[in-house]
């Protein structure tokens, strides 16, 4: 049964980011260049000036016209905002609500890092930040024109409308906290407009992990081009590691985006990055989602967004804790001079209920399976486990329970398989016997008719045995997809495992081991091992216990996958979620208990009487078996006419048929 959870698991490749991206990387980055040496040149005539004041008055004024000179620089870079693209060392703002803590810088006026409270902390004891300032490539701006220049306000410094005070500031419960950034442009080299601004307005509330922000265009008719109809805003932030299983984290990590209706993502991968350009789907977006394993940073429009360009990439040389680099480059409706656009950041953990609470389909992010196993994790699994979880028991003792339950529920499938197996091993001997009577391979076909007609005078039905297995199948890739990518799991311990979300190790080693390493790791996961000797012992007991029929050749070669696929599932689960791996285990165990139960409740001796007594009565053939034995007759028939035909020729002409045959059959 597991065998397709394994076909069902594959890595996607994907291109990687478009070199339009890369060009405007660059052209940034020489711009930010050129800012900062006109600005040094600028601070460096100044103090000169100061030094030499008073003894030479010629070079004052030379300093001063360098000075001019070095604003006329500016301007013509950044036009009417050439002052605030002077670097400033002003702290940044720190505010704390009673989930995360998270500081606004005056460079871009942009939430500089976000760390998560709630005791979270990373696999390593660490804090837990969603991106911090230091790290690369993370910024967050708006593109816009001004005159003939095209101007991004992550270039330039924004100002408080005011002294914020103590810091952090805090704010908790139903409260909320508003903190004004405004970028200010100047009238002439002197004179700074403050009557006209763009302002980030955010909203800081006391036990929400949405963070609102309001951009307000206050009379900017002078510095802002009318005739724009939409702004570009652009957001960039490098991801960092939480988790230990870098790997699956760094599989985890897409960007998830949603229209009206449907959510879709970008390729999973642990090696690749992918990208998306504005296309028929990126018309209308409701949110972009930066998502990484358990936590996720994502921007909500009030209205929308469109012509969305994002990109994931995996930078060639890995920073230490880095993962991947998410940006998005969306658009947003420009309303003109006095003009406002809302929407909210979600900074936080990705769980399904405090996702959903915001009924814009956030939950989608999290990987519950597709359209036809997600409803046994939505509708079944998720509201079992939230309800034992209110009572704050071990999460060990919850997954047992969940499990007695599933199986609770599956036990009259399960009943129902035992059964079918119970006849198809009480009539054996019959089998073997038809075996013996048809051991040609020529003869197949009629020891199939004999086998099935066995089973119809003996009221087998093959079927009854593999479709209760078929129906438990969607209840296993659910659980294969909830446990895995489940935060109520994250860093839960149980027995020996420090944490249910991700392996549990008993032993690891740093040597790389040709073929082992490959396969199966430098660690040895207990749960994993439990459950591998788990499943050879079920898989042991059922071979015994199965009738034999049919090719026996073929019957070996399965019985030799059935005892593979336990040592496939070692190499795999070995760096998969001990949760899992426990649960799998527990599935095991709990079908011996059922086996050992039907094996006492069961007579075989009785059952087989009852079998030959059914055997004794006549038999309605139903319309498709009446078929079946009719299209065998017919070839029966037409063969014994070849036969026959074949005895009417020439002794020559025999042979030269019988070597034609010979040759088809080759």
């Amino acid at each position: 049964m597991l065998l397709a959870l394994v076909i069902g698991y594959s890595w996607y490749m994907s291109p990687s980011e478009a070199e339009r991206i890369a060009k405007q990387k660059a052209v940034d980055s020489m711009r930010m260049e050129q800012v900062m040496n006109v600005a040094a040149d600028s601070i460096s005539a100044e103090i000169s000036a100061e030094q030499q004041a008073k003894g030479n008055g010629k070079k004052v004024a030379a300093n001063a016209a360098d000075t001019q000179s070095n604003y006329q620089q500016m301007a013509a870079v950044y036009g009417a905002f050439a002052h605030a693209s002077t670097p400033t060392v002003a702290p940044s703002l720190v505010v704390k609500n009673d989930l995360y803590r998270m500081e606004i810088g005056r460079k871009g006026g942009r939430i500089e890092s976000v760390e998560l409270l709630k005791n979270l902390i990373t696999f390593d004891s660490l804090p837990v930040f969603l991106f911090k300032e230091g790290d690369n490539n993370n910024h967050f701006g708006i593109e816009f024109y001004s005159g003939h220049l095209i101007l991004n306000t992550k270039d330039f410094y924004f100002t408080p409308v005011k002294d914020y005070g103590k810091q952090p500031l805090v704010v908790s419960g139903s409260d909320s906290l508003e903190i004004a950034m405004r970028l200010y442009p100047n009238k002439s080299e002197a004179e700074i407009d403050s009557s006209s601004y763009i302002e980030f307005l955010y909203t800081i509330r006391g036990n929400d992990y949405r963070t609102g922000l309001k951009i307000n265009f206050v009379n900017t008719a002078n510095y802002i081009d009318k005739n724009q109809t939409e702004l570009k805003l652009e957001w960039q932030v490098q991801l960092r590691q939480q988790e230990k299983n870098l790997k699956s984290e760094m599989t985890a990590s897409t960007i998830y985006y949603s229209d009206v209706e449907d959510v879709e993502k970008l390729k999973e991968s642990p090696d690749k990055g992918d990208s998306v350009s504005s296309t028929d789907k990126l018309v209308r977006l409701k949110w972009v989602s930066f998502k990484q394993l358990f936590f996720t940073s994502t921007l909500i429009a009030d209205d929308y967004f469109s012509n969305g360009t994002m990109v994931v990439n995996v930078p060639q040389q890995q920073i230490e804790r880095s993962l991947k680099d998410m940006k998005m480059r969306i658009a947003f409706p420009y309303g003109g001079d006095n003009s406002s656009v809302g929407m909210n950041f979600y900074f936080g953990p990705n769980k399904y209920n405090t996702l959903k609470q915001y009924k814009i389909n956030l939950e989608d992010q999290i990987q519950v399976g597709g359209k036809f196993i997600s409803w046994i994790n939505k509708y079944a699994i998720i509201p079992i486990f939230d309800f034992f979880d209110s009572f704050g028991w071990n999460y060990g003792l919850i997954i047992l329970i969940l499990t007695i339950i599933l199986k609770t529920v599956l036990f009259p499938l399960t009943v129902t398989s035992y059964k079918s197996s119970a006849k198809m091993r009480v009539v054996k001997p019959e089998i073997e016997e038809i075996n013996k009577r048809y051991p040609k391979q020529e003869d197949a076909l009629k020891k199939q008719q004999a086998i099935m007609s066995m089973y119809r005078q003996a009221g087998i039905r093959p079927m009854a045995g593999c479709l209760p297995m078929l129906l438990q199948m969607p209840v296993l890739f659910a659980m294969f997809r909830f446990f895995p990518s489940s935060y109520e799991l994250r860093q839960q311990p149980f027995l020996w495992a420090k944490d249910l979300s991700t392996y549990d190790s008993i032993a690891s080693w740093d040597a790389h081991i040709p073929i082992i390493s490959s396969f199966y790791g430098n660690h040895i996961s207990l749960f994993t091992l439990l459950m591998t000797i788990a499943t050879l012992g079920y898989t042991v007991l059922n071979n015994k216990m199965m009738a034999t029929g049919g090719n026996e050749q073929q019957m070996k070669m399965m019985k030799w996958m059935m005892y593979l696929m336990p040592i496939m599932f070692l190499g795999i689960f070995n760096s998969y979620s001990s949760g899992l791996s426990y649960y799998y285990l527990l599935v095991n165990l709990i079908t011996f208990a059922q086996m050992g139960l039907f094996r006492l409740t069961v007579n075989e001796a009785k059952l087989r009487a009852k079998i030959q007594d059914r055997k004794n009565k006549p038999v309605k053939k139903s319309g498709w078996q009446q078929r079946m034995e009719n299209l065998a007759k017919k070839q029966q028939a037409l063969a014994k006419q070849r036969a026959a035909g074949n005895s009417q020729l020439p002794a020559s002409k025999q042979r030269g048929n019988t070597s034609m045959q010979k040759k088809k059959k080759r």
